[in-house]
């Protein structure tokens, strides 16, 4: 009894490993549901053959409801003062975990010969389904950050192993998924290439169809193992929720959280008004925003890219896996570089060298030699995915201290309204930037009746400057966001923890 009594600060368990691993563990079930939307868009223009516009359409349509969800499951979280076993956090994570279960496949559902308003319908109750069960689970995940502790530096922590569950949770559907979706076309006697261009002989049943621009073998997506996967992704995720539940320990009183100063009637324009003011919480969330019109609006644009330009659409996984390994390099060392520099010097560093990296891709669409060229955008992809790494170890710590700085200059703390609006921007660009870019697309020659396989040279061509162009508006979006808006440096952001402490103390006495 001694002994447990000494593990043990104000009847919790001392923050450590365990922690850390649960939080990660939470990111990874998060991403076996969100890492499928670049999939959902590739599977509805490729497999589906929905139009480029009406699919654009529909996608903000979705995308719209589901940044409006954010705010109002935060508010619902935030003002929920019943007593649950698990904790009201725990409690919402598993009800949302347990509807991903099956809610991540529904948008899949692979019948591409209905007719165009049945697609639509399905497509429009699909997102909606799938996007319920994962704002009930996220919404109060990333939530926990700031009631897990409150020390800065186990809160930089938090969030680089939540950057690491991400990354985990990202393998599977970036890497693995592509190889498993993505098949090479033999001639079955069908089709409008019956001629091989390389010898200039017929081709016979079995044969590789080759691609006359390229000489490469054509890709096709099978769509019918795009929802058998996004299930047992679900269960994946299913269990790292439960393992993260089990093992995390919430070490400050959920429901002492307040959403407003005297107890009245939540007012979601006063957050709102509130959120505008807080500039830690503006400058991190135009920083996602950034990420998420270039990195994530990129993923269709760059599937159609490999499947059309350099025809390795399977393969394409393993590229992006490449151009992103640098950002582990930052893991052993993101706490000493935090407590050394601060978590936004430390960041404006990184986004500055993500900024290099996406000018160095623009060389790429240049070059002729295709596999020359395939190089060039690999050495750019590396340079923006290792200043990618720097920003996103610390990203969520970020908005952690523009909790605390919410209550720091306002009196409240408002921890599921401040993530909650923070996500409503994300989701919000999440949705406006692949519509926009679904819709350029279209402007750039793709044609969805066509697929992969009869897109012309100058329409795969201009998927090479649209994808470079991309991740070039992320890198400065994302420079403006943290360099610029986001004004909590090393010392700034001293002064408030310590003033936050001893004001905590004073009402504790």
């Amino acid at each position: 009894m001694a002994k447990k009594s000494k593990e043990l600060v104000n009847g919790k368990r001392p923050f450590g490993k365990r922690d850390l691993i649960a939080y990660a563990a939470g990111d990874f079930g998060c991403n076996m549901s969100f890492a499928l939307k670049g999939t959902v868009q590739t599977f509805w223009l490729v497999f589906m053959m929905m139009e480029t516009g009406l699919l654009s359409a529909l996608l903000l349509l979705v995308q719209i409801w589901d940044a409006v969800n954010d705010p109002l499951i935060g508010t619902m979280i935030d003002n929920d003062k019943r007593n649950y076993k698990m904790g009201k956090f725990k409690t919402y994570i598993f009800i949302g975990a347990c509807g991903l279960l099956v809610a991540g496949a529904a948008v899949f559902l692979p019948f591409p010969n209905a007719s165009v308003v049945v697609k639509a319908i399905l497509f429009v109750l699909g997102y909606i389904l799938w996007d319920a069960f994962y704002t009930v689970a996220n919404v109060p995940y990333g939530s926990m950050l700031s009631i897990i502790t409150h020390d800065s530096g186990e809160r930089a922590q938090l969030s680089t192993w939540r950057s690491i569950g991400s990354m985990f949770g990202n393998i599977v559907p970036m890497v693995i998924l592509p190889m498993l979706i993505w098949e090479k076309v033999t001639y079955d006697g069908t089709g409008d290439y019956h001629t091989n261009p390389v010898t200039g002989e017929a081709y016979k049943i079995g044969d590789a169809v080759l691609d006359p621009l390229t000489g490469q073998q054509f890709e096709t997506l099978l769509g019918n193992r795009v929802f058998w996967a996004a299930l047992i992704m679900g269960v994946f995720g299913f269990v790292a929720f439960m393992f993260m539940i089990k093992n995390i320990t919430i070490r400050v009183d959920e429901n002492s959280v307040k959403t407003n100063e005297n107890g009245g009637k939540f007012n979601v324009f006063k957050a709102f008004s509130n959120f505008m003011k807080n500039r830690p919480a503006v400058g991190a969330t135009v920083a996602a925003m950034g990420m998420f019109l270039g990195m994530q609006s990129a993923t269709t644009a760059n599937t159609i890219m490999f499947a059309t330009y350099f025809n390795k659409a399977s393969m394409s996984g393993v590229v992006q896996m490449i151009g992103f390994a640098p950002m582990v390099l930052f893991l052993p060392f993101i706490k000493k570089l935090v407590n050394k520099y601060g978590k936004k010097e430390t960041s404006v560093v990184g986004t500055i060298v993500s900024v290099i990296g996406s000018l160095v891709m623009l060389i790429f669409p240049m070059i002729e030699n295709r596999n020359i060229a395939l190089i060039v955008y690999l050495i750019g992809l590396v340079g923006f995915g290792l200043g990618m790494g720097v920003y996103t170890c610390v990203s969520w710590a970020l908005m952690g201290d523009a909790i605390d700085y919410n209550e720091w200059k306002f009196g409240t703390r408002e921890e599921g309204v401040v993530y909650s609006l923070h996500s409503f921007f994300r989701k919000l660009a999440q949705g406006i930037g692949p519509s926009i870019v679904l819709l350029i697309m279209g402007v750039l020659g793709y044609q969805s009746e066509l697929g992969t396989i009869g897109q012309s040279f100058e329409t795969s061509h201009n998927m090479c400057w649209l994808v470079a162009g991309l991740y070039l508006f992320s890198a400065v979006l994302q420079f403006i966001g943290i360099a610029v808006i986001y004004n909590l440096d090393k010392k700034t952001l001293e002064k408030m923890n310590s003033e936050l402490e001893a004001s905590r103390k004073t009402e504790e006495a």
